[in-house]
Order: structure tokens, then C-alpha cells, then sequence
């Protein structure tokens, strides 16, 4: 018995009850898996956490369907509030109350590397939503298969090619938190070990959540840059965007992000986001692993979603994913579980793929994209211009700083 499945069956049956859950907790083949799925729909992310929950709702459905998995799994849910507190108190709650045996969730990655921390006090399984490089680098461990791509596997990609094809004097704006931080740190990185002539013209940090950056395009404007790369999502980027476009800052510097193509911030740029490179995580288009089944069932039951995106992708692959360890384990107890699962040849949305064995990170592949004007409509469409595989995409695991 460890820590967790006491709590678990304490918080399930009350201390006089725990005699008779114990033969049932880490029961093998044909038990029963509570996902707890902790997804921020209030705070700062909420325009995104409800994709995420969504992807996750679905695959939880289709195991439940699926006579390939001799074990019963249901979902249940917390809200993050985009806080790493906040995110940790929803996972305990899900842990200690509901008895959840495995967590996906978090977009922030100062929450995700929270609950990194919580997974292995509390020896659950934890699928990251979020792509902070030390999620899965000096802060990853044992417990935590991450399916979604991390900034380094987006760097290692589109960074070469940003300076092949878009120009060579860079200019880095970052919302100053550890996701934004990890965009320069891994893009400066590959730019000063390219073969093309970088130079970094300046460097502009926005405080997480600022809603005026007037003074931070103008300094750009007033650059010599050839290329702006951005390192921030959500709300942050959406009004750095639309801001942007208002300057025309877009007609004078090609602008290189890793989130633009995401479909909840194309929504909110609308036309302010037409033009705009960005690394592309996932295309709804893509004929690749389980996409069309996922996406045709996911604008099936959540029409209002439009085609998934991202972060619905991510909750899908993260539970789809580790169901098959729990699968290959034959147990439904997360040490047995996590064992199995790293280095374990698998499928996913994005292809065959595998949560690598020294990092425990999904080999997804990545595509350079630029957002363009739609046929109708005013939200843009993603064209694909080059693809790198998940072998190409990924860093070597001697650069990752992790040690499992």
C-alpha cells in the first residue's frame, strides 16, 4: 500500500471501510480506472481548458467502448484555475475524494510542473497539457508521460528553417513566465548553433496576463529586425496579435510563434492573424494514427467546438495513450502501470508513436504552418509548409537534463 491508495480508499470508504477496499486497490486486469482530468475553466486559460476536457471526455468514452481493454475506466473532473495551488488542490481532491488513480491536465506550466511534483508524492500517473521544456526535462520523473509537444521538439524544427526562410536578425518577444522563458531560451539556443548568420536584435518580456504592449511593438517596429519570434499562448498572445496587427507591425517583420496555429487563438485573432508563421502541433486535416475516427466523433458530440484542435488532441492522445500501458501492464495500479508504458510502441492522433523511455515524452511530429485568410468565414485556416518527424522534431535524451 502506498500513500496514495491509502488516502484514495479512506477518502472512499472512511477508515472503519478500508480492510475491505484493500483487495481491490492495484487489482490487475479488470479493474477499475478513475481518470482525474484537472483542466483550467475558470482563470486565465479558460478559453482553452474546455477543448482539453473535451479530448479527454471522448477518449474516456471510446475506452469505455472498446472490447480491447478489459478494465472499466470513468472520468471525473477539477478545475485548475490556471494556479499552481489551485491545480494541486483539484488534483487531491480528485485523489483523496473521488479515488483517482491517474491525472491529465494543466495548460499553465507553472501548474503542470506542480502537479509533476504531486504525481510522484502521491505515485499517480500524470499526463502534462502543458509544453514547458522542464516538464519532462530537469523536473520530469518516473510518474509523468507528457503526449503533448514540448517547445524544445518545436525549436528543434521550426528554428533552422525560420532562419532559412524568413530572415536572419531576430527579434524575441516572451511573456516572462516559465513557458515564454523556455521559447527564447530553446529557439536562441539552436539559432546560435545554425549555420545561417544569426543575429539577436533585442529581447522583450511582457509580465504574464499584461493587456498593453504598445511600448514593446514599437521598440520592435523601430528595430532592424527581419523576423519577431513569440513565446506566449492564450489571452497573452491573442492581445499581443491583435495589437500587433493594429500597428502593422505584421507588414514589416514576418512574425514566427509556436501557439498561432492553435484554433482557439486563431478564433480570437481573427483577421489579425492572417500571416502569422507558427510551429503547428496538429492539423484536424492530417489523415494520420486515429485522427479521423477522433476527429469525426469530436465534432460529432461537441458540435459547437467546430474541428478539434490542439489541446482537445492532447487530452484525447494522453488517456488513449496510457490506456494502452495499463493495458500492456495488465494492472490498473499507476507503479505497475508506468513501467510499462515508457518506451511502449503504441498509436496516437499524430501516428505511431511512444512516450520516449529516458524522458517519457511522446515523439510527435511537428510542421512549420502560416495562418491564412479562409475561403469564408474570418477565423484562418493553417496551411501546412514543411513537416519534421517525431525522430527529427525530438532533442537527444543527453540534452534533455533528465534522469530517470
Amino acid at each position: 500500500m502506498n500513500r496514495r491508495a491509502v488516502l484514495t480508499a479512506a477518502g472512499a470508504a472512511g477508515i472503519t471501510g478500508l480492510s475491505g477496499c484493500l483487495s481491490d486497490i492495484g487489482g490487475g486486469g479488470g479493474g477499475t480506472v478513475t481518470y482525474g482530468v484537472v483542466s483550467p475553466i475558470s482563470g486565465n486559460y479558460s478559453s482553452l481548458g474546455p477543448f482539453q476536457r473535451h479530448g479527454a471526455e471522448l477518449a474516456i468514452k471510446h475506452l469505455q467502448e472498446d472490447d480491447d481493454f478489459d478494465f472499466e475506466i470513468e472520468g471525473v473532473y477539477g478545475d485548475t484555475e490556471t494556479g499552481p495551488s489551485t491545480a494541486t488542490q483539484a488534483a487531491s481532491q480528485l485523489v483523496e475524494q473521488d479515488g483517482a488513480d491517474f491525472i491529465m491536465g494543466a495548460i499553465s506550466s507553472r501548474a503542470a510542473l506542480a502537479l509533476n511534483s504531486f504525481a510522484q508524492e502521491n505515485e499517480v500517473i500524470y499526463n502534462p497539457g502543458a509544453a514547458a521544456i522542464p516538464i519532462t526535462g530537469e523536473s520530469c520523473n518516473e510518474y509523468v508521460f507528457r503526449s503533448e509537444t514540448n517547445t524544445a521538439q518545436i525549436a528543434e524544427g521550426c528554428a533552422e528553417w525560420t532562419l532559412s526562410n524568413l530572415g536572419t536578425n531576430v527579434w524575441f518577444h516572451i511573456a516572462d513566465y516559465t513557458y515564454g522563458q523556455s521559447v527564447l531560451r530553446e529557439w536562441r539556443s539552436r539559432m546560435k548553433a545554425s549555420d545561417n548568420d544569426f543575429n539577436e536584435v533585442g529581447v522583450t518580456r511582457a509580465e504574464f496576463g499584461a493587456q498593453n504592449y504598445e511600448s514593446y511593438i514599437s521598440q520592435i517596429q523601430e528595430s532592424d529586425a527581419d523576423v519577431l519570434v513569440v513565446g506566449s499562448t492564450g489571452g497573452d498572445f491573442v492581445r499581443f496579435g491583435r495589437q500587433a496587427a493594429s500597428a502593422g507591425l505584421g507588414e514589416e517583420i514576418d512574425i514566427i510563434t509556436t501557439t498561432a496555429s492553435f484554433q482557439s487563438l486563431r478564433a480570437g485573432l481573427g483577421e489579425a492573424g492572417y500571416g502569422i508563421y507558427s510551429g503547428t502541433r496538429y492539423n484536424a486535416k492530417l489523415t494520420t494514427g486515429w485522427n479521423e475516427q477522433f476527429v469525426d466523433a469530436y465534432t460529432s458530440d461537441y458540435p459547437d467546438d467546430g474541428a478539434p484542435g490542439n489541446f482537445a488532441r492532447v487530452g484525447y492522445d494522453s488517456i488513449r495513450m496510457t490506456a494502452e500501458g495499463i493495458k500492456e501492464a495488465g494492472s490498473t495500479d499507476p507503479t505497475e502501470v508506468k513501467d510499462a508504458l515508457a518506451g511502449l510502441e503504441t498509436n496516437s492522433v499524430l501516428g505511431d508513436n511512444m512516450y520516449r523511455e529516458c524522458d517519457q515524452q511522446a515523439m510527435n511530429p511537428v510542421w512549420v504552418g502560416r495562418n491564412v485568410e479562409p475561403d469564408s468565414g474570418e477565423i484562418a485556416d493553417v496551411e501546412l509548409i514543411e513537416k519534421f518527424t517525431g525522430e527529427d522534431a525530438i532533442p537527444s535524451c543527453e540534452s534533455t537534463n533528465c534522469s530517470l
